[in-house]
């Protein structure tokens, strides 16, 4: 349980994210907090996260996900430096109505070791430039 917390700090390190860690899943969070992003005239906290479960101990390979939250303009250039790092982009969708600005989520997907998906993650997040 140790070593996986270890795992999951380094994890949260590499993509500049907080972790947690519970049931056997880590997930690193980053806040977008330069996007003033707004609900129904509410103030709305902008967040991605990034996780991995189910690391097979011979391989070091696990479940590696993430949800993240882009602008318009940034999902063009996030996708396309992400499948160049090899990594599937599952869903790309707007999952609110009404907000200002108009945020865009991207699902994406890879059975990798958990600190070379948060590398290739972090190589295509430092791609659109801004995202912590």
């Amino acid at each position: 349980m140790a070593n996986n917390r270890t795992l999951c700090d380094q994890f949260s390190k590499i993509l500049r994210g907080r972790p947690s860690f519970a049931g056997g899943k880590c997930v690193a969070t980053i806040s977008r907090d330069e996007i003033k992003a707004v609900i129904l005239g509410k103030r709305f906290r902008v967040t991605s996260s990034f996780s991995f479960e189910s690391v097979n101990r011979k391989t070091g390979r696990g479940l590696c996900l993430a949800r993240a939250a882009f602008l318009q303009k940034e999902v063009n250039r996030f996708i396309s430096a992400i499948r160049k790092q090899g990594i599937k982009v599952s869903s790309v969708r707007n999952e609110w109505l009404f907000d200002q600005p108009r945020l865009i989520y991207i699902n994406i997907e890879a059975v990798d070791r958990p600190l070379a998906f948060a590398r290739k993650v972090r190589r295509a997040l430092d791609a659109i430039g801004r995202f912590s």
